[in-house]
């Protein structure tokens, strides 16, 4: 048993598992995942198991429960300090930090009309009211990002951060929706979609999801 648990929902759908789950593997800390599916009559009862506010992901650390996607990448920035998923420098650090924390609350019409789903191409489609202005907000954060302080390597800050981390979601998403964006922008979802432990997610929501098709047929 690992000295870490990540409790996460499904991997074709739940962004909010994916950004601790991809923290936890580019750390390369050995952790076990326990998935639970969300769209099933007893979901909510089984994830109040391991936490009360009834969501995933939910990381369990010796006798500790930590819960929200943002929080959980903040305590193992702590528990693995040597790792800098932040920047060491302070100003820089703050910018990421907004960032990070207006991903984790905002863009509202982005997540209500193009929602994660990774086994599916839905180009085209989702553009309702509000989404183009995410979409462009999200390209410009990335272009500032990577013109400004990414010139040491291929993410927002150079190295791979919890930043990055908080913005995978939205490059599946914006894949699976066929957005196409700025060359910087379509450089830096080539970089997080390459990423291995990233196509290890997927491979695994590609599983998971045939496995349900083959059940409900």
């Amino acid at each position: 048993m690992s000295e870490f648990s990540l409790v996460i929902g499904d991997k074709n759908y739940s962004s909010w598992s994916l950004r601790p789950w991809l923290v936890l593997k580019q750390l390369g800390i050995d952790f076990d995942e326990v998935s639970i599916p969300l769209y099933t009559g007893t979901y909510k009862q089984e994830i109040l198991r391991y936490s009360s506010n009834g969501k995933v992901p939910i990381l369990i650390h010796n006798n500790l429960t930590i819960w929200e996607s943002l929080s959980i990448n903040e305590y193992l920035a702590e528990c693995f300090p040597e790792a800098k998923l932040w920047t060491q420098d302070r100003q820089v650090r703050a910018i990421a930090r907004s960032i990070s924390n207006e991903m984790h609350a905002g863009f509202l019409n982005l997540r209500q009309n193009m929602s994660m789903n990774i086994c599916a191409s839905l180009p085209g489609q989702g553009r309702e009211p509000g989404v183009t202005e995410d979409i462009q907000r999200i390209a410009n954060i990335w272009q500032d990002c990577r013109q400004k302080f990414g010139k040491s390597g291929d993410f927002l800050f150079g190295d791979f951060s919890i930043a990055d981390a908080m913005f995978a979601p939205v490059v599946s998403r914006f894949i699976t929706y066929g957005v196409e964006l700025d060359p910087i922008s379509q450089a830096y979802i080539k970089t997080i979609w390459s990423l291995p432990a990233m196509q290890e997610w997927v491979s695994a929501a590609q599983a998971e999801q045939a496995e349900t098709e083959n059940r409900t047929n």
